[in-house]
């Protein structure tokens, strides 16, 4: 009877490790699962809830004003959306470490109208394991995360990112 229980119990174990798991890469976080939630107020006070974009390819981009490749990669962000406009794209900006008054001068200046969270606790970075500004996941129609950029989004960079969540 203990025989049977301990064999039971190994091919339970045998079976469980070997069910396919989403890839976890380098940052901890699960590529094939659905992303972390996020909600809170945008910079000009609205409440945004990420879960509204559903049906929408999304990029979260992790940034703020005194990062130099932020500043560098907003205008090309800006020609994305408008180029992507037909698929719905979205782009939801997550403040890093840098207030929200530095914030909207420069989204004003740029002319960059997707919304941006503040997280003054800190919480969003810590769900998404941002680690480093700028830092962009791009998130499927279903909600699903498919592709994380850490660094720029460039020219070179973006066609296969883009390719991960545009497929309807």
């Amino acid at each position: 009877m203990a025989l049977a229980a301990l064999a039971t119990a190994v091919i339970v174990v045998v079976a469980a490790l070997a069910r396919p798991k989403p890839p976890v890469d380098q940052l901890g976080i699960a590529v094939g699962s659905a992303a972390p939630a996020i909600t809170g107020t945008t910079l000009d006070g609205a409440a945004f809830d990420l879960a509204s974009l559903r049906g929408h390819p999304v990029i979260v981009n992790f940034w703020g004003p005194s990062c130099v490749p932020c500043r560098d990669e907003v205008p090309f962000l800006k020609q994305q959306l408008a180029a992507h406009a037909a698929d719905g794209l979205a782009i939801v900006g997550v403040l890093m470490y840098d207030g929200p008054d530095d914030a909207k001068a420069f989204m004003a200046q740029y002319g960059a109208t997707w919304p941006t969270i503040e997280d003054p606790s800190g919480a969003i970075r810590t769900a998404y394991r941002a680690v480093a500004r700028p830092q962009s996941y791009f998130i499927d129609r279903d909600g699903v995360l498919r592709k994380i950029s850490v660094g720029q989004v460039t020219d070179t960079t973006f066609p296969d990112l883009y390719a991960s969540i545009s497929t309807p």
